[in-house]
């Protein structure tokens, strides 16, 4: 909705409906977990896209999240491979342990990358989706993308039997999952809160 593709994600009009992600929505929530994981990063980097448009919304939320919860925020950007290596440079540099990797399918396709230069570099990132952990990252926290996925193969279906996409709200994801990769965190020297714990949907031993 945010770049003018439906009306309203109950009456998306025209022709056309489909999934919000809630991308966007989901950044302060994993500022409020990394800051639960390290209380004690004043600053806490965030790497974007640039080349994203939707990157502008989640600086923005994650920035008023930032000013409630009394910390500040380094915007760091990376378009191709060859900054990420300057990012984690920069990070060090900066002494900035703490790290936001925004939500972006370019990040999302170079994960093993990302989550291998954190390690080294010794930051403590969180993801907006579980596969960054099950790579080796140490948390993530998004929607259940295999409920969404059924959501809209329901959707699909429907649509098929002749049901007209403007008469289909928007879908919104109703699941949400938190993933923590342990042996990360001990690599990192962080000890997972049993509160963080408690709340895992599942815990990566």
């Amino acid at each position: 909705m945010q770049q003018g593709l439906v009306a309203s994600l109950g009456r998306p009009g025209g022709n056309l409906t489909g999934f919000s992600w809630l991308g966007l929505a989901l950044a302060a929530k994993r500022l409020e977990l990394l800051r639960e994981l390290l209380p004690n990063s004043a600053t806490i980097g965030m790497l974007v896209n640039p080349a994203d448009p939707d990157s502008d919304f989640e600086m923005r939320d994650v920035q008023d999240a930032a000013r409630i919860l009394g910390r500040q925020i380094h915007i760091l950007t990376a378009r191709t491979d060859g900054e990420f290596d300057g990012v984690f440079a920069t990070l060090v540099k900066q002494q900035i342990g703490a790290l936001i990797v925004a939500s972006d399918a370019y990040f999302s396709g170079r994960r093993g990358r990302i989550v291998a230069l954190a390690a080294r570099h010794g930051v403590a990132a969180i993801y907006d989706r579980r596969e960054f952990p099950d790579a080796g990252g140490l948390i993530s926290y998004g929607h259940h993308r295999a409920d969404a996925y059924r959501q809209l193969g329901i959707y699909t279906g429907r649509i098929l039997k002749g049901t007209k996409p403007a008469e289909l709200p928007v879908l919104q994801p109703t699941k949400f999952e938190l993933v923590i990769n342990l042996n990360a965190a001990k690599a990192l020297g962080i000890e997972i809160s049993p509160k963080l714990l408690a709340l895992a949907d599942e815990v990566i031993e």
